[in-house]
Parts: structure tokens; C-alpha cells; sequence
């Protein structure tokens, strides 16, 4: 067992390090300057995806290392009982104020790194990737069967 957790937070470390100089990468290719609204797709591939997959179905390829499987995040509404609710996402993916029930420290604290990335360290700069990925998020939501 502490062999495993051992690995999930090499992974973590692993992810974010990774995470970290794609984001790097896309700021200097430029990428990272069309705005916050067309940005979120490009955050949550840079920084989400290498758990929660391409797709957002939970199935990245870190994944299957991790001590809890990452959740289907086109279904957040959905388990929600049909409503995206944004301030609880952003709370979550900002993860410095805990939220009942996400589960502790299995998810990075997204708000202290984008804090401390070369893009920007105001709060004004996290607020703008946070809202960012919020609104890619809301935007997947699996639709409800007819």
C-alpha cells in the first residue's frame, strides 16, 4: 500500500512538472494570449488531462496510477441532479478552499500553481484560468438523454 501511494505522488509531481512546461511552451508559442473564454480548452489539456483524459471521461494516462479514479467531468450537471453548478467547479479546480466531500488531496491545488507560473501570479491572473476552465467545463456537459 505505501508502495502505491508512493507512486500516485511521484505521478502528481510528475503531472504537474509535466503540467508546468507545456503551459511554459504555449505561452512562448503564444498560444496562451486569445483570451480567457478560448483559452479553457487549452488549460485543461495542459493541466487536466493527463488525468482526466483528452475527453474529460475520467481516462488520462496517469489514471490508472491513481489512488481514486478521476471523475467523468462531462457529467458534472448530471451528478449534480441537472445543474452545473460554477461556483462550487471553481472552488474545486482552485482547491485552497477545501470542499466537502472532493475527496481531500487526491486532485493539485490549481490555484497556488497557476499562483506561482510564469504567466501571471495575481490573483486577477488565477481568477482568469480558473473562470477559463470553468466555462470549458460547462461547456462539455453531457447533454440529457430524451
Amino acid at each position: 500500500m505505501p508502495r502505491r501511494i508512493a507512486v500516485t505522488t511521484g505521478t502528481c509531481v510528475l503531472g504537474l512538472v509535466i503540467a508546468t512546461a507545456g503551459a511554459a511552451q504555449s505561452v512562448q508559442s503564444g498560444q496562451a494570449s486569445a483570451g480567457p473564454a478560448a483559452n479553457g480548452a487549452d488549460l485543461f489539456r495542459t493541466y487536466c488531462a493527463a488525468c482526466h483524459g483528452r475527453e474529460a471521461k475520467g481516462d488520462g494516462p496517469v489514471a490508472a496510477s491513481l489512488r481514486k479514479p478521476p471523475p467523468d467531468l462531462t457529467l458534472i450537471a448530471q451528478r449534480n441532479g441537472g445543474t452545473f453548478a460554477p461556483d462550487l467547479v471553481y472552488r474545486i479546480i482552485d482547491g485552497r478552499s477545501p470542499v466537502a466531500g472532493h475527496g481531500g488531496g487526491d486532485m493539485p491545488v490549481w490555484g497556488d500553481a497557476f499562483s506561482r507560473s510564469r504567466e501571471g501570479t495575481s490573483e486577477e491572473a488565477v481568477k482568469i484560468r480558473v473562470d477559463a476552465l470553468v466555462s470549458f467545463l460547462r461547456s462539455i456537459q453531457a447533454r440529457p438523454n430524451p
